[in-house]
């Protein structure tokens, strides 16, 4: 071959941007795409905007999800595409290979260059190369469509951080579907996965509600809302003037159930507050109708009046087709590889027998309408994880046919107990039940910090388990018991005058950040006088977390307020936030990750930036020993030893208390003998420890390395142990092998 030839074949290096490469999953997974995009109708704005102005009525049907819905899913009726994946049954694993490390995005928070959309900083290559380099194969977007409401011919705001969509298109402030789908195209570039939200328990005020409350088409049947007769509107309160609803007080609620309207009292009201949100059910003012007629209706909300529940057993099914055709059109049109299905435990509600409140949680419907929606992602070549709340028996009962994953609740508050208190016993009684009751770890996102508090809600034990006992603290105790025991060590150790930069959330949890709650922990009584001495400190302690969460099964998500160190914010920087009680958004920081905007004091969205105890990745990155490094060796094991799909079989006795010790079998390969173990070993107290690891998975004569530097540290005993010395708030991976046996012959191996 020639000089010039082999010149001709040689190939630099591309970009992307470079050479578009077609989007596709990691997996081999068929991806269903849609045939053409969903239209996006702009309808001129003319006369009152009322139901008998059909220009109103067009205007509003062009912005509605249902109508969306039924545009997309014609694309996919009678096509073959839709039988190429199976779907009856959640895949936990599959969906962990095809990505297992996720960054968590807030949309609000994320600082970018001047003039650049939330989405496309998300999709520049230069952040891609940097989540491929840590090890980062998944980003979970947030919530990113429309939300809101509509009055009239104007919008109105979100009242729950997006999560009250009103409509299938991105919302501007965020970008543009075209920027979304780049955004898809570069993950796959880079072997990475989008995961995209959809909220199957309600929407906003948006088009669909007001096409409700007129009374046209299908429209009222999206909704658990109920029309009430003229002569019964003496029983309602009157809507406050600039309002459009008004919630009900009990008494009314209870008139109303006995007039057969509503359903009546639920088992709880969320985000309760007197003369604010006293019941689930709000009524709406007059609304004129497509026909002329005016009605009035008392409508469900789980959560805030903005935020009205879908009915997923209408006759027209109508809520049930809204929700499918948003998930298509972020899995088909868009490019996600997966959804987050939020508010999905509230998708059934029914009457129970008089003066008890009717049956709103754990009902089956919710369970039959998560596994259609899990089925349909599934056909679509995508997973789903949900992020609620749950004890330990419906994660179990949920991943037998619901979502694929689901957000670890459970270890969360535990392993921050753990280091709050030195003591891993409850963290020990979190992990052994949940694989007592059958839970995979391999089924679990295993999360740090996302944009809400550190939930201590403890529900298997302060509701479903709480007269059970348990081991505890030398003694059988209540389960109710203990969820209060381990609520007031963390509210201890992480609030009050001795900690004013952390707040208490209502009754869920503690607004924090993870760098906040290790200050608290380690004592900082302020946290601007955090220096480089307590910075080294923090960094320890938040590796051993993430060390805890990476290496075990399953999925290891971090934000960009994990990557960047990012402390609370001041209440007086988001006072206005606060007024209504929600302390979560001190937690929320304005953080930058690839230094796009060094002069910003705030992102786009107008959150104030937070203090950054890490900096951005391109610093970290140049610095070897950054927290972002050291995440990369996590990783870098977690990925070279496949433990994110390994199978945990163990969590022994300690030799000391702020010991954790998770014991893990490996798949066999061509590079690792089969039965290899993998045993993390996680020091959760701020003192040295040296100590004897124990299990009854452990053989006599096995090898036990470092799993970071392949060298040899011991060998088990014949007691099925080994002793193992660990730094303050240190964490060892390490891999046992089986004694190598001459001649295979004259004995087992």
């Amino acid at each position: 071959m020639s000089d010039e030839q082999s010149h001709e074949h040689e190939r630099s290096e591309i970009t992307y941007a470079e050479h578009y490469h077609p989007a596709r999953p990691r997996s081999l997974r068929h991806r269903a795409r849609v045939k053409s995009p969903v239209p996006r109708r702009s309808v001129t704005q003319d006369g009152e905007p009322t139901g008998t102005n059909p220009a109103y009525v067009s205007w509003l049907l062009s912005q509605s999800m249902l109508a969306d819905a039924n545009e997309i899913s014609r694309q996919f009726s009678g096509s073959g595409t839709m039988w190429q994946n199976p779907f009856a049954n959640p895949g936990p694993r599959q969906a962990v290979e095809t990505a297992s490390v996720w960054f968590t995005a807030y949309p609000l928070s994320l600082i970018t260059r001047p003039d650049e959309s939330f989405l496309a900083a998300l999709a520049d290559e230069n952040l891609w190369k940097a989540f491929s380099d840590i090890g980062i194969e998944g980003v979970h977007t947030g919530p990113v469509k429309r939300a809101g409401g509509i009055r009239g011919w104007h919008t109105t705001p979100s009242v729950d951080g997006h999560f009250d969509r009103m409509a299938t298109e991105i919302d501007p402030a965020f970008g543009t579907e075209a920027e979304f789908r780049a955004m898809c195209g570069m993950a796959t570039w880079h072997g990475g996965t989008i995961i995209d939200d959809i909220v199957p328990g309600h929407t906003g005020k948006g088009a669909d509600f007001r096409l409700a409350e007129m009374k046209y088409g299908d429209y009222p049947g999206i909704y658990h809302m109920v029309e009430i007769e003229p002569e019964d509107w003496n029983l309602l309160p009157d809507v406050p003037p600039g309002r459009d609803s008004a919630n009900l007080d009990v008494p009314t609620e209870e008139q109303l159930e006995k007039a057969g309207y509503i359903i009546g009292r639920l088992q709880r009201v969320i985000f309760f507050a007197e003369g604010v949100k006293e019941t689930n059910w709000s009524v709406t003012a007059p609304v004129v109708g497509v026909d002329g007629i005016e009605r009035r209706w008392v409508y469900l909300h789980y959560f805030k009046d903005g935020q009205p529940s879908i009915n997923w057993l209408d006759p027209s099914f109508a809520g049930m087709r809204l929700v499918i055709g948003d998930a298509l059109h972020s899995l088909a049109d868009l490019g996600s590889g997966a959804l987050r299905l939020d508010a999905n435990g509230f998708l059934g509600v029914e009457k129970s027998t008089e003066g008890s409140p009717a049956w709103s949680e754990g009902h089956p419907l919710s369970q039959a309408a998560n596994h259609l929606i899990g089925s349909m992602v599934r056909k679509l070549g995508g997973f789903t994880f949900q992020e609620l709340n749950l004890t330990i028996d419906d994660i179990k009962q949920t991943s037998e046919a619901g979502a694929d994953l689901s957000y670890d609740f459970v270890n969360r508050p535990a392993y921050h107990h753990a280091l709050a208190t030195g003591d891993s016993e409850f963290l020990r009684l979190t992990l052994r039940t949940s694989l007592a009751l059958g839970v995979d770890p391999a089924g679990l996102v295993h999360a740090m910090q996302n944009h809400d508090e550190l939930t201590y809600e403890l529900l298997h034990w302060s509701t479903g388990h709480r007269d059970d006992l348990y081991p505890f603290r030398g003694a059988p105790t209540r389960g109710e018991d203990i969820a209060e025991a381990v609520r007031a060590d963390l509210v201890a150790a992480l609030t009050g005058p001795d900690h004013p930069y952390n707040l208490i959330f209502t009754t869920n949890g503690i607004a924090c950040t993870t760098t906040s709650a290790i200050a608290a922990i380690l004592g900082v009584p302020a946290i601007d006088d955090v220096d480089d001495a307590v910075r080294a400190r923090i960094t320890r302690a938040h590796l051993l977390l993430a060390m805890f969460n990476a290496l075990q099964p399953g999925v290891f998500a971090l934000s960009g307020w994990d990557l960047c160190g990012i402390l609370t914010l001041a209440p007086s920087q988001v006072s206005t936030l606060l007024d209504h009680g929600d302390t979560r958004w001190i937690n929320r920081g304005a953080h930058d990750l690839m230094g796009a905007d060094p002069a910003a004091t705030r992102s786009t969205a107008g959150m104030p930036r937070g203090r950054s105890l890490y900096g951005t990745l391109p610093e970290q990155l140049a610095d070897e020993t950054s927290f972002a490094r050291q995440l990369q060796a996590i990783l870098a094991v977690r990925s070279r030893y496949a433990i994110a799909t390994s199978e945990q079989i163990d969590v022994p006795d300690v030799s000391h208390r702020g010991m954790l010790v998770m014991v893990h079998r490996l798949a066999g390969s061509d590079t690792l003998q089969p039965g290899a173990l993998h045993v993390s070993v996680l020091n959760f107290a701020n003192e040295h420890v040296s100590a004897t690891v124990r299990s009854e998975h452990l053989v006599p004569g096995a090898v036990v390395s470092d799993m970071f530097t392949d060298r040899e540290v011991g060998v088990v005993d014949d007691l099925l142990g080994f002793t193992i010395d660990l730094e303050p708030h240190q964490g060892h991976s390490l891999l046992v092998t089986a004694p190598t046996v001459d001649d295979p012959a004259e004995g087992d191996t």
